[in-house]
């Protein structure tokens, strides 16, 4: 990436992202008849957005970051402003075909020697995982139970239970919208028990209640038979059925609390590597400086906490779409290769059948942000991966086991998408944003990343980071370093701006899939 040009009247900064590149992304607004690299602007390029700087005929390909992000609808003269009006995805043309190019780019991770490795305090639990929070979930085996489930936890808060346990984060009640009214043997109930079994296992979490309502499709008998969960001093289940209503339900769910907080409580800090971090990795609200700024430094952040021995999940598989390629050829082995292919051809399919398109995506935001296609978007987003060897590939909320950098199957949305990971384990995440999302995460604090430092400057209190500074000159491997050393402190406790605000009750939300009946 070249260095921004020095910011003047009528020559406003732009980025060249590589030398193959025939657009340039502009630092700053062009106004028409400003210079840039030789060529004079013919009309207005916001921000973010992009800049033709040589002949484009019809049909060829747009290039950004070395990669064909698009071709042109109709012939593009050098000064023109690079976007939807102009670029598609050649699908009348032959579009745009990947070189898989399995394993090419494999190597060995350099790991940082052991007496050499990064720590941060958190809590070892008793399977030997490590969180970074200790929370009390109450999770819901339907719908029906969700309202039951949160007047549990907002009378355990008005009676002032946590005030004596101060080393206890909260309690949170996770509730989702399905859980009945579908095939209980199907694909979509694999996933909605994959995903709550994969919440109440979380290390951030220190005990987790189970309620139901009792006659519902995901029984909770049948659920913990086929995780071997049993009841315990940190786990209790029971359905507002066979208790006797509402209002006994909610007195018996504060009674399990007050039983569960001071086993929860014993709980306590120590000093673990940095191998026991899992990273969920996310972005929302992208814009064009996404791929250049934050996403990059938190790759170079990945690639760190992949030499300390730790772990990061890259998901969102429709905003890889485009880009997977790059993936492939980092690919361990064959297999893994294809089973990341396989998912993108399962992607194409689902769209498909419910008539929708691969390019729905960037969303509105995105596109006045500067993002035109989603190959554009997708190779942005892949750079959140960093460099190192692709190690797994998992479906939605499977249990993460390998160790370095691997791949989960999730929608866009960014809450589904999250939620999958922190199923997977995930006991921290990184989420980079450009318009300014005001997400949070729990049991899983959430580091909230700006590409831009207009926006960081805007939604302070939302923004951890501000990745803007890249553009004036600070290195990605500076930002990625201060990234990794913010990821260490919030793992030891310090709180992100999402969680001051007391976010992530709501962001609980399963990935839906297959016929409700």
């Amino acid at each position: 990436m070249s260095t921004p040009t020095p910011l003047h009247p009528t020559s406003p900064r732009t980025v060249r992202l590589s030398p193959e590149d025939n657009v340039v992304v502009a630092v700053d607004p062009i106004v028409p008849g400003a210079t840039v690299e030789g060529v004079t602007a013919s009309a207005r390029v916001p921000r973010g957005h992009k800049f033709a700087v040589v002949t484009i005929p019809e049909g060829a390909p747009i290039r950004k970051f070395g990669q064909i992000i698009g071709f042109a609808s109709r012939a593009i003269a050098p000064g023109e402003w690079v976007h939807e009006h102009n670029v598609g995805l050649g699908e009348d043309k032959g579009d745009f075909a990947r070189d898989y190019r399995f394993c090419e780019e494999a190597k060995p991770v350099a790991m940082v020697p052991e007496t050499q490795r990064a720590t941060f305090e958190g809590y070892r639990r008793a399977d030997g995982r490590v969180g970074t929070r200790n929370y009390v979930g109450v999770l819901t085996s339907v719908n029906c139970s969700a309202t039951v489930a949160r007047f549990i936890a907002e009378e355990a808060r008005r009676s002032g239970l946590l005030d004596e346990f101060p080393g206890i984060d909260g309690i949170i009640p996770l509730t989702h919208g399905t859980g009945c009214g579908y095939d209980i043997q199907g694909e979509g109930a694999d996933i909605l028990k994959r995903t709550l079994w994969g919440y109440a296992a979380n290390p951030n979490m220190g005990g987790v209640i189970m309620v139901g309502l009792g006659c519902e499709g995901l029984q909770i008998d049948r659920w913990k038979r086929a995780y071997g969960i049993e009841e315990s001093e940190t786990f209790r289940s029971f359905t507002i059925q066979d208790t006797g209503g509402t209002r006994r339900t909610i007195e018996a769910g504060v009674a399990a609390l007050r039983e569960m907080l001071p086993a929860v409580a014993k709980a306590k800090r120590e000093t673990v590597p940095a191998s026991e971090l899992m990273l969920a990795l996310q972005c929302g609200g992208s814009d064009g400086y996404s791929g250049i700024t934050a996403n990059p430094a938190l790759g170079a952040a990945v690639d760190r906490l992949v030499s300390e021995g730790g772990t990061a999940i890259l998901s969102e598989t429709p905003e890889i779409y485009g880009a997977e390629h790059l993936l492939t050829a980092r690919a361990a082995t064959p297999e893994i290769g294809h089973k990341l292919v396989e998912m993108i051809h399962w992607w194409e399919a689902y769209t498909a059948r419910n008539g929708g398109e691969m390019n729905n995506n960037p969303s509105p935001g995105n596109k006045a942000g500067g993002l035109t296609t989603i190959l554009e978007k997708s190779l942005g987003a892949t750079a959140k991966g960093g460099t190192t060897t692709l190690q797994g590939v998992y479906r939605y909320a499977e249990p993460v086991t390998a160790k370095g950098f691997v791949y989960m199957d999730t929608p866009g949305f960014d809450p589904v998408a999250a939620t999958g990971q922190v199923a997977g384990g995930a006991n921290v995440l990184c989420f980079t944003t450009g318009r300014g999302s005001a997400y949070g995460c729990k049991p899983t604090p959430s580091i909230k990343l700006a590409t831009n430092s207009e926006m960081y400057r805007r939604m302070q209190d939302d923004m951890d980071i501000d990745c803007g500074d890249v553009l004036d000159g600070v290195s990605i491997e500076e930002k990625g370093r201060q990234i990794f050393e913010t990821i260490l402190r919030v793992a030891s406790g310090e709180r992100t701006k999402s969680e001051g605000f007391g976010y992530g009750d709501a962001e609980f939300v399963p990935w839906q899939i297959g016929a409700v009946m």
